[in-house]
C-alpha cells in the first residue's frame, strides 16, 4: 500500500518528487530520497532510517528544517515538521514539470527514385482517393 496517496486524512496538499536529501540525527546523517512534500512534513524513502518518534533535521539543499519522524514502513518514512513551511519555499524545492511533447504521427516519405511501375500504382492509388497526382 503506497501511504504516500492516502489524500483522504491529509491536511495539506503534497507536491510528488523525487530528490535527493538527507537527515541528520545524534551527529550522523542519512541519505535519503524525498518523494513528496508539503508545508507540513514530507515523505522519505532510503536505507537506514531513523526510528518511528525520532527528532532529526530535514536538508534538502538550502532548506533546513527541525522535524520528527512519524511512522516508518520498510524503507520509507514520514516526516512532520516542527514549523509549516510557507508556500514560497516549498514551491522552491518542486521541480517545474517539462512539458509534455506530443508524438507526431507521420506516414514515412519517399526516399530515392520510383520505379515507373511504382510512379503508375500510386498515381492509381491517388486517383481512386481524389487526389490529384498532378498537384504537388
Amino acid at each position: 500500500m503506497d501511504l504516500s496517496s492516502a489524500s483522504q486524512n491529509r491536511r495539506q496538499r503534497r507536491s510528488q518528487v523525487l530528490l535527493a536529501a538527507s537527515l541528520e540525527l545524534s551527529g550522523g546523517s542519512v541519505a535519503v530520497r524525498m518523494r513528496n512534500l508539503s508545508a507540513e512534513g514530507a515523505l522519505v524513502e532510503g536505507d537506514g532510517l531513523p526510528v518511528e518518534g525520532s527528532s532529526v533535521v530535514f536538508r534538502r539543499q538550502d532548506l533546513c528544517v527541525a522535524a520528527k519522524v512519524v511512522w516508518v514502513r520498510e524503507q520509507r518514512a514520514g516526516l512532520s515538521f516542527d514549523e509549516p513551511l510557507t508556500p514560497e519555499i516549498v514551491l522552491r524545492h518542486i521541480p517545474t514539470p517539462r512539458a509534455r511533447v506530443l508524438p507526431e504521427f507521420k506516414r514515412p516519405g519517399i526516399s530515392g527514385q520510383m520505379t515507373e511501375a511504382e510512379r503508375l500504382s500510386a498515381a492509381e492509388w491517388m486517383w481512386r482517393s481524389g487526389q490529384d497526382p498532378a498537384v504537388k
